[in-house]
């Protein structure tokens, strides 16, 4: 049988549509569909899918985000040209089969018995022996060996005279190739059915819009829902604890599905579990499944890679996230003279007004997005040094080498990971509608030896975090640095301060120079807490202080020769007067003098380079979680995909298939014998394979010398070739047979 890689050849009258039908059924056109496939399957997989459109503008810049979202590459699985090539390779590989399967059946039912002998002279594996037995003997004798060598045979007296025996081994490779392709039909047809396209369909078909608008689920009208009858459906739940949920959420490009399901999910407790190192090794999620038609409750537990399954819909932990949180809090004010406190409470996904007592606030309302009790973080940043989160580490020359030696997966970079306790998250939007996002950590986190409170700020969510290092008091707590920055902002404190630095610092010298040294003081103290000339903060409501106002300053008045000196200078005189300004602060609140050591030294210093940060915080409060009650809600992946059944089968297919063409080799092998006029009979022998081997160049001598063994013959001559020993070397081709007795076809 002869396949040509050519496609159908169409009937039709119109040679357009037998171009097209001959170019979709071709081989070239289903390995170019093929091939594309293969290179969406490969961006789809190396390219995060539907991920929100930001992230792909901050990876791959606005220009190429834009072009990339044109050509559908953040949700490649559910693109119409995806699908459209799906289509047509199902159609493609359904001509092939459609064509060239019945001639494969056809041929592997065939047994070649019309074959001659010239054609058997003609191929190149073939052998010939006289036998002493007569014609009947030796065929009942190469029947037996035939079938003891695992082939299956036919036995024909020809017209001559003769007789052929034909036999076949393995010529279920034929269906192998059959398999195969059928797989690739199978596969893509359970892809489509799971793919967006029913969807699509219904869409198209019964005007099925996408709701781009905040509403509650039961208010949406039906022109948005999906029934809970659709065939295929990949959706979202967010399920809080304590609650229930009927519908999923399916993301469209331009908005969202909601699919009514035949049953509610009901959340009673999500499991965590964590390692040692804080992180997380388990999710669970303990549900009731209520059945809308019966009320009958089924519980389940649900885990990350042990989905529930009910009524055809599998229930897949997906994620986690908070459910709506307690949070009791105490507002701090970050800017005016009074340091006085204030209750703040609510909850995540909720919103609070802040106090018009707060200075700044201006009618600022507070808007709490996210809670995460534990926090697991590296410690050290990429280098291994200090960052915000924690203490840098000192390596040696071996330690050096060792980060690079073993496995490839190893990192030079040192991890420390620390769970740093329990963070919330939150924006304060003004209004003028603008917002900056904050994350607040709960307890003070060591950073270079010392305790610091982080308080994150970003004015983008497309920005990281920057993070307020509030030093923490000996009472770990933020009390001492408010106090600090209260006291810092009364004009009376820093004047007070000044006196009591000057005094301090020369007590043996003229007053003139304890006035001049006060007047410096203050001045610098005045510029640092971003006050005005006379000390008094600035009217328009901008207050600009801390090392950009001194540096400002000195660019301003000081010669570019004395800029550095003067720096210095101002610098002491700053960390001298805040001492004294916050002895002033303890004192008016009823504490002891703090004593001169390496501690306190050290909380000034990082008392100064957070209020210099304060000024960067955009906050009229600073937010601090005093307790929480925590309620987690689980994310659940609920899908029908009946196609899965067909992926699956298709993936046996395939597997049976290949095993079949790679594993399972037809051969066929031809026994032609003839009467002697002298008595006894000759034998030809004759072997074809679909694939010529070294393996089939050994079998072919393994077979020629147990025939020649069994029969026991003798060589002959055959008019026009050399004599050929039994047993001996196979002879050069001659002539092409009159019939093709081979399988040397391909698939299509």
């Amino acid at each position: 049988m002869s396949v040509t890689t050519s496609g159908m050849q169409s009937k039709s009258s119109r040679r357009a549509v037998r171009h097209f039908v001959e170019l979709v059924s071709s081989m070239r056109f289903a390995i170019a569909l093929l091939v594309v496939l293969a290179i969406a399957s490969i961006i789809g997989t190396v390219l995060t899918q539907e991920d929100p459109y930001p992230n792909y503008v901050n990876q791959f810049g606005p220009f190429w985000a834009t072009i990339f979202r044109g050509l559908s590459l953040y949700t490649v699985y559910s693109a119409w040209w995806f699908m459209v090539i799906m289509i047509f390779l199902v159609i493609s590989v359904s001509l092939c089969v459609i064509r060239n399967g019945p001639k494969m059946i056809a041929d592997m039912k065939s047994w070649k018995d019309r074959v001659r002998e010239g054609s058997l002279r003609a191929f190149h594996h073939k052998g010939e022996f006289a036998v002493t037995t007569n014609r009947a003997e030796t065929s009942a004798t190469l029947q037996r060996l035939s079938a003891k060598l695992g082939y299956k045979l036919v036995t024909r007296e020809t017209e001559s005279g003769a007789t052929l025996i034909a036999a076949k081994r393995g010529a279920l490779t034929k269906l192998g190739y059959i398999s195969a392709h059928l797989a690739i039909v199978v596969i893509c047809l359970g892809g489509l059915l799971d793919s967006n396209l029913p969807i699509k369909l219904q869409m198209w078909l019964f005007n099925k819009t996408p709701v781009s608008t905040n509403a509650v689920i039961n208010d949406i009208p039906p022109e948005h829902r999906l029934s809970s009858t659709n065939p295929t459906f990949r959706g979202y739940a967010w399920v809080p604890e304590g609650q229930y949920v009927g519908t999923a959420i399916l993301n469209q490009q331009d908005g969202s599905l909601i699919q009514d399901l035949p049953f509610s999910i009901q959340l009673d407790k999500f499991i965590v579990d964590y390692y040692s190192t804080g992180m997380p090794k388990l999710f669970a999620s303990d549900i009731v499944v209520t059945d809308h038609a019966t009320g009958k409750r089924i519980p389940a537990r649900i885990e990350v890679n042990k989905p529930f399954t009910y009524d055809g819909i599998s229930i897949y932990q997906s994620s986690f996230q908070d459910g709506g949180s307690k949070l009791e809090m105490t507002a701090w004010p970050m800017s005016g003279e009074s340091p006085k406190t204030m209750p703040f409470n609510g909850a995540i996904g909720g919103t609070a007004p802040i106090s018009s007592q707060m200075i700044g606030a201006k009618g600022d309302t507070v808007e709490f997005t996210d809670f995460r009790a534990i926090n697991v973080e590296n410690v050290t940043n990429g280098s291994g040094e200090i960052d915000a989160r924690g203490v840098g580490q000192t390596h040696s020359l071996k330690q050096a080498f060792d980060e690079r030696l073993g496995s490839g997966a190893k990192t030079s970079k040192p991890n420390d990971l620390r769970n740093v306790g329990p963070s919330v998250q939150y924006k304060v939007r003004g209004t003028d509608g603008q917002a900056r996002e904050y994350n607040n950590y709960m307890l003070p986190v060591d950073v270079g030896g010392q305790q610091m409170f982080l308080a994150g700020m970003r004015v983008s969510p497309n920005d990281p975090f920057r993070y307020l290092r509030i030093p923490a008091d000996e009472q770990n707590s933020v009390k001492q640095w408010m106090l600090l920055r209260a006291a810092l902002a009364t004009p009376a404190t820093r004047i007070e301060a000044a006196h009591r630095f000057a005094q301090r610092s020369v007590p043996q010298s003229s007053g003139e120079l304890q006035k001049h040294l006060e007047e410096s003081a203050v001045r610098v103290l005045n510029l640092f807490a971003g006050a005005d000339e006379s000390g008094a903060a600035p009217q328009n409501g901008q207050v600009n202080g801390g090392f950009q106002a001194i540096a400002s300053f000195i660019d301003r008045s000081v010669p570019k020769g004395e800029q550095e000196k003067a720096a210095g200078l101002l610098l002491r005189m700053l960390e001298g007067a805040t001492w004294d300004v916050w002895q002033i602060a303890r004192a008016q609140n009823g504490l002891p003098e703090a004593k001169v050591d390496e501690k306190t030294t050290a909380f000034v210093q990082s008392s100064i380079n957070a209020l210099s940060d304060s000024f960067l915080y955009g906050s009229p409060v600073f937010l601090q979680l005093d307790s929480f009650k925590q309620i987690q809600a689980s994310v659940f992946q609920l899908t029908r995909a009946p196609g899965k059944k067909l992926v699956y089968l298709g993936s046996l297919l395939l597997v049976l298939g290949i095993f079949a063409m790679f594993y399972v080799r037809e051969r066929r092998l031809w026994f032609w014998l003839k009467d002697k006029d002298e008595g006894g009979a000759t034998v030809l022998m004759a072997m074809s394979t679909a694939r010529r081997t070294l393996d089939f160049e050994k079998e072919f001598a393994q077979t020629r010398d147990t025939v020649a063994a069994t029969l026991g013959g003798r060589p002959v001559a055959v008019a026009g070739e050399t004599v050929e020993a039994v047993g001996g070397p196979a002879s050069q081709p001659a002539a092409a047979p009159s019939e093709s007795v081979g399988s040397h076809e391909s698939t299509r």
